[in-house]
């Protein structure tokens, strides 16, 4: 539920007198009455003007309204009640709420859902959280542990909720891919006076990598090769996430050209493949016998690259 600041609702400062407070809300009552507003939003505003004047114009709910505020709970904010909220009241303290049907969850959650009155603590789970992980090729492929940071709401010693940054030790699965989610059962926000804690659910942002390329569960690698190589057909040895593999190069293999490895990808019930791409990479003349040598093969080969051109132009 969300955090409400009755006091930036009826546009007064928290110091202001019962008097301010009365005049602040006849006047927006008056401003968005159904009856009588043109506003868009004129009963829903109406209802929440109410909702501010019945927590603070009586003391005890204003002097309650005001030690849950001071938590430094915002406007907005998402919101749980303490955990020793509602031990001690007086059952009769919040009595002659008007029409507590028609006000927030918020509200009931403070003052009690029919005026105001509570035979024990609420109960409730706790909120779900929600964070993002980075993790490297290697870890997707294989698994691990990762120690994360996060920040839950826990009660404080004074019982009221604050903000408390803790560690976490997760336990990683082979296989992750990009954006996929893990959840942790139980290991989000506690729960409130006993109830089940929430869930923490984990997005996996995979880092880039110097040599792979991810596509799903596949991955790419682009695989230099000599212009030999790639005439006569070789066998080299290939990089994959699990370690070097002998792969064969067909004889007259051109650059761009795919081979697969299947199997080779990301592990799963349907494991991806990894596709080789290769790459022909020419060597420099630099010396005069290496000049000779291609000249050599340009007089011996009757080759022509674009041949294909020629013909369609």
């Amino acid at each position: 539920m969300e955090f409400k600041d009755y006091y930036k609702i009826l546009g007064v400062a928290p110091e202001a007198d019962q008097d301010e407070i009365k005049r602040a809300y006849r006047k927006l009552a008056r401003k968005f009455h159904p009856d009588v507003s043109k506003e868009a939003d004129a009963e829903a505003r109406f209802k929440e003007v109410g909702e501010a004047y019945e927590a603070l114009k009586d003391p005890k709910k204003r002097a309650a309204y005001d030690q849950v505020r001071s938590g430094g709970w915002r406007q907005g904010d998402e919101f749980r009640p303490p955990p020793d909220w509602g031990q001690g009241f007086d059952p009769g303290a919040f009595e002659g709420t008007d029409d507590p049907a028609g006000f927030s969850d918020f509200f009931s959650s403070l003052f009690g859902g029919l005026g105001g009155r509570r035979r024990g603590p609420m109960r409730s789970a706790g909120r779900d959280q929600h964070a993002r992980i980075e993790v490297d090729l290697e870890t997707a492929f294989a698994g691990g542990t990762r120690q994360i940071s996060l920040t839950r709401t826990v009660p404080g010693p004074d019982g009221m909720p604050r903000r408390q940054p803790g560690s976490l030790k997760v336990r990683l699965p082979a296989g992750l891919t990009e954006g996929r989610q893990l959840r942790l059962r139980g290991k989000g926000e506690p729960g409130l006076n006993g109830g089940p804690a929430g869930d923490l659910f984990l997005e996996i942002a995979i880092r880039p990598h110097p040599l792979f390329e991810l596509h799903g569960r596949d991955l790419h690698l682009t695989l230099p090769i000599a212009p030999w190589e790639a005439a006569l057909g070789a066998q080299v040895a290939v990089p994959t996430l699990a370690g070097k593999v002998e792969m064969n190069i067909p004889p007259g293999v051109s650059s761009g050209k795919r081979l697969r490895l299947k199997g080779r990808g990301l592990p799963g019930q349907n494991p991806g493949d990894q596709y080789v791409i290769v790459k022909v990479v020419v060597p420099p003349a630099s010396s005069e016998r290496q000049r000779e040598l291609y000249q050599a093969l340009a007089s011996e080969q009757a080759f022509n690259p674009r041949a294909d051109m020629e013909d369609k132009s």
